[in-house]
Formats: structure tokens, C-alpha cells, sequence
């Protein structure tokens, strides 16, 4: 099914590319190319989403969207557009098949977004938010460390959803998850590193995965901040030029 967004986006992309745009230069506000590409402000809405995610523009609260200002053309490099291996939130029961995946559930709650994550998950202030921390164990060894924020109104998160696999659960409901946006880094544990296992002293190093996932409608469901243990913690992407 082609979707309206990604058509939004794949011509506002080609503009860029093109140098319609250029790095730096703000976007016509989204009323402006709801017009110019007769549709929905909405529409618009969930594209720029999506070139937010690919890393070419970003928004600023009462200013507008901008193209980044690192951006470059294809003559210079860059593949906007795709989404590599190392970008689809896979999940640890998918990328560790074969193995026993388990978990143990520190909290499920509700509660009102913050207006970063309302931003970012293009709900309003009013919807309430899932917050989901489990600790995830593969073969009875300590894998991972999860703090998740997702609408409630994407899905009903239970514990009994927790204990299994969250993206499992989304494809059994119907959702098509079509990727996400990370940003990996290594940092220093903290006390809820050692608390969940995941380091043994503090300012041990961790590897961090940051993420935005998004479905295959534009609609992010998704923000995430996993902690891995430093000695298991390795990156495993599949590059084609």
C-alpha cells in the first residue's frame, strides 16, 4: 500500500537533492505545502516526520522545519531515503533466534507526555503514554536494559505482553513496523546500571541505543533507551554501495 506521507516525502526529498533547499534553509510552513501538494496538513505532517527521522531536516518549536545544516547531496554522499539493517528496530527475541529470550518487568505505568515526547510521537499533550523499563535476559544472561515510551492508544501493552516480544505483539495486532531512527553511543553506567546488572561499577562503560521507531504509516510508537553491558555490546550493520 502506497501511503500519501511517503510520497510527500520522497518529492520533498527530490527537492532537496535538487537543491531546491538549500542546508540550512527553512521549509515552507506546513500549510504551504499541504497546498502545493494538495493534501492534508497532516500529510505533511508525517513526511516531515519522516525526513526527520532519515536525518535530513529538523524542526524547531515555533520556527519552522529546516534542512540540516550537516546535510549533503548525493554528489557528496549519503543515502536519505533507505533504511539499513542497523536502523530497523529488530528487537532482542529477533535478533536472537534460537535462544531463550526472557524478562523481567520493572514497571508498566501511564502517565501524560512530556512535550518532548509528545513532539516526537505526534500525539497531543492528552494522550497518555505507556512507560515500560524491563530488564531482558537471553539464555539467562543479562542482555539488556529497556526504558519505553509508547502511546496507549497504539496498542494495550499488558505485563504479559512484556514477558514476550513488544514487536510480536504489534504484528499480531496488525501494525506494520517500517523502522526507526538511532543513535548509538557509549557512556559512563550509572546507578541504574548497576542495579539492573548491566555494569558492575559506576562509570563503567555501557553501550546506549537511543531510538524513534515508527509503523509503516508514519506514526512513530516508539521512543526508547537501551543500556548494554560493555563487554557483549557489538554493532553489526550490512553496508551496500
Amino acid at each position: 500500500m502506497a501511503y500519501k506521507y511517503k510520497e510527500v516525502a520522497n518529492k520533498l526529498r527530490d527537492q532537496i537533492k535538487a537543491g531546491k533547499y538549500v542546508p540550512g534553509e527553512l521549509l515552507p510552513d506546513q500549510n504551504n505545502l499541504a497546498k502545493s501538494f494538495n493534501t492534508t496538513r497532516i500529510t505533511v505532517h508525517k513526511a516531515i516526520q519522516l525526513l526527520v527521522v532519515e536525518g535530513m531536516v529538523y524542526s524547531k518549536r515555533g520556527s519552522g522545519t529546516f534542512v540540516r545544516k550537516d546535510y549533503a547531496s548525493d554528489e557528496e554522499s549519503t543515502n536519505y531515503g533507505s533504511v539499513s539493517p542497523i536502523d530497523k528496530p529488530l528487537g532482542a527475541t529477533h535478533t536472537n533466534q534460537g535462544k531463550k529470550v526472557t524478562s523481567k518487568v520493572l514497571e508498566l505505568s501511564a502517565r501524560m507526555p512530556s512535550a518532548s515526547e509528545a513532539n516526537k510521537l505526534i500525539i497531543q499533550p492528552t494522550d497518555p503514554v505507556y512507560v515500560i523499563r524491563r530488564v531482558r535476559y537471553v539464555n539467562k544472561e543479562i542482555f539488556a536494559y529497556e526504558n519505553t515510551i509508547m502511546p496507549t492508544k497504539i496498542t494495550t501493552i499488558t505485563k504479559e505482553v512484556l514477558h514476550g516480544s513488544v514487536y510480536a505483539h504489534l504484528q499480531e495486532e496488525g501494525l506494520n513496523i517500517e523502522g526507526s531512527h538511532r543513535v548509538i553511543s557509549a557512556e559512563k553506567a550509572t546507578q541504574i546500571d548497576l542495579d539492573t546488572g548491566i555494569a558492575n561499577e559506576l562509570g563503567e562503560p555501557i553501550m546506549v541505543i537511543n531510538q524513534l521507531s515508527y509503523l509503516d504509516d508514519g506514526q512513530p510508537f516508539e521512543i526508547s533507551e537501551t543500556h548494554f553491558p560493555y563487554e557483549k555490546s557489538h554493532i553489526t550493520a550490512d553496508i551496500t554501495l
